[in-house]
């Protein structure tokens, strides 16, 4: 049925003279500021100008070679980005030139929005129609957020964490979950916040730790327009300020990018940069937990998710309330048009 996976992200500069063609390739159309725009590219050129992003999914597509192999599933695996080299387009003219008729698709993000999914779906569409009638079909494979290869490392990643801390105090240090904000008009339409507040839910119960929330992070659309909050920066600031006179004040707390696939640009700066600094000046202890990366769980869950939807017979596994996430997206799934895009 199917003879190609293809691995969809979101593409990163790499090198300073890719990064204002990049970001002007991400916000074209879009209510961003040019200041902000500008703004974001000093934090790329404050990492030499390089995106991790592409050379972690290079990784990725590594280390999933491996366990396919290890597996006996014989088909290739091809890398195609909405924002920056190897463009979808020119990856699916690839694979129609090698003969791909049917792909499957694994999107690098682990959650229901219209960026993180349906506007992936959309750059398929977009690609298919500029290599024309020889284009390979392309099926998407279900969000992961509550499968148990995706929460069992996050809560490994966790209890890492948690174990820099001294046994007695760990109950009352906050662990604040981070995800990506997207306007209010985006999360409306969507799963987003709700799979979120999931994950995290079955990470901290896992871990048994209760002193848990779900915070957001790089917010980049015009002041006036709502995103999803708190920000973790003014949570931050908010749990020293409302600690700060108690008998037990704010020194450590921990900050886990559940959100996040790997450790980018917006990890890397947000997380490890702002949101660090502003702890070190209150005088709190930031511990930071790295994101899932290609932890092995993760890679064998993404070939779990290949064979399951190769073979209708192999039973979808999810962990919590909502049971496993669809295959095939409703018409009306993850739809961005109440109030504009931003």
């Amino acid at each position: 049925m199917y003879d190609a996976v293809l691995i969809v992200s979101f593409g990163g500069p790499e090198g300073p003279q890719d990064v204002l063609p990049f970001l002007e390739r991400v916000l074209h159309g879009k209510n961003v500021p040019r200041e902000r725009m500008l703004e974001v590219e000093q934090h790329y050129l404050r990492f030499g100008g390089v995106s991790p992003i592409n050379q972690q999914c290079r990784e990725l597509i590594a280390a999933l070679r491996v366990e396919l192999d290890k597996n006996g599933i014989a088909l290739p695996i091809y890398f195609g980005n909405r924002n920056w080299h190897p463009f979808l387009p020119d990856t699916l003219q690839k694979m129609a030139d090698d003969g791909v008729k049917n792909a499957i698709a694994y999107f690098t993000s682990a959650y229901s929005s219209y960026s993180g999914c349906r506007q992936y779906r959309e750059n398929i569409a977009d690609a298919q129609r500029v290599v024309g009638e020889r284009a390979p079909n392309v099926d998407k494979l279900r969000m992961p957020y509550n499968h148990p290869g995706f929460i069992e490392p996050q809560m490994e990643i966790l209890l890492g964490a948690l174990s820099q801390i001294p046994a007695d105090r760990r109950a009352s240090v906050p662990v604040l979950f981070t995800a990506h904000s997207i306007p209010n008009s985006m999360a409306e339409n969507c799963n987003y916040q709700r799979q979120l507040l999931e994950t995290a839910r079955l990470v901290a119960e896992g871990v048994g730790h209760s002193n848990w929330e779900l915070v957001f992070q790089s917010r980049s659309g015009p002041p006036q327009q709502p995103w999803l909050e708190p920000d973790v920066c003014d949570r931050i600031e908010q749990l020293h300020a409302a600690r700060s006179d108690s008998n037990l004040p704010l020194t450590q707390l921990i900050v886990q990018p559940i959100g996040f696939l790997s450790d980018h640009i917006e990890v890397l700066f947000d997380l490890d940069t702002e949101a660090k600094e502003l702890c070190h000046s209150l005088g709190i202890e930031f511990l930071r937990a790295p994101s899932i990366g290609n932890h092995a769980r993760y890679i064998s869950m993404i070939r779990e998710l290949i064979e399951e939807r190769m073979d209708p017979s192999i039973e979808k596994i999810a962990l919590g309330a909502f049971g496993p996430s669809h295959d095939v997206c409703p018409a009306n799934c993850c739809l961005y048009t109440k109030g504009g895009r931003p």
